[in-house]
């Protein structure tokens, strides 16, 4: 999704910011390591939870943040990625101001509804670049739809528009 989303991106561009330590947090940690990430950062409510995912996957590249220093931890970041179920439809936005974010880092948000995060219209007023969560939805999807209709769908535009009813 994030490729998709944000062409120019690389993964070895700079930090990453990971807002949250749960399941998503997981992937996406593994997924930046795997593309070659080289530091990322890991801001979670609970200290030892951050403290403790980092350590289960690569202490040496992921270092976990006080969530009272978020702000400051996304000062040089390329990216920063939403996790949690914050800013999601029914849940309270992410207290996170974006003063510190650099104008060229990419953030996106795993949630998709609503696709205009509070994250993500804060970040696009800034000018920052966003990508939405459908993606990843749809990216998730395709294993579970190859398994069970023989068929590895591709997830491009057309795909999104018919999933988003455009």
């Amino acid at each position: 999704n994030l490729k998709q989303g944000a062409v120019h991106w690389r993964a070895d561009a700079g930090p990453a910011l990971v807002i949250g330590a749960g399941g998503a947090a997981r992937g996406i940690l593994a997924a930046l390591l795997d593309d070659g990430a080289k530091r990322i950062r890991l801001a979670n409510r609970t200290e030892e939870r951050a403290r403790d995912l980092a350590h289960s996957l690569d202490s040496q590249r992921i270092e976990p943040v006080r969530w009272e220093e978020r702000t400051d931890a996304m000062a040089d970041v390329a990216l920063l990625v939403n996790t949690t179920s914050q800013g999601m439809e029914g849940q309270p936005p992410l207290d996170l101001p974006l003063a510190a974010l650099p104008d060229k880092a990419v953030v996106t948000d795993l949630v998709y509804t609503p696709l205009m995060t509070p994250l993500l219209a804060a970040a696009a007023d800034r000018g920052n670049p966003i990508v939405d969560g459908v993606g990843m939805l749809l990216h998730q999807a395709r294993p579970g739809f190859a398994a069970w209709f023989g068929v590895d769908p591709v997830v491009d535009s057309a795909l999104r528009r018919a999933v988003l009813g455009d």
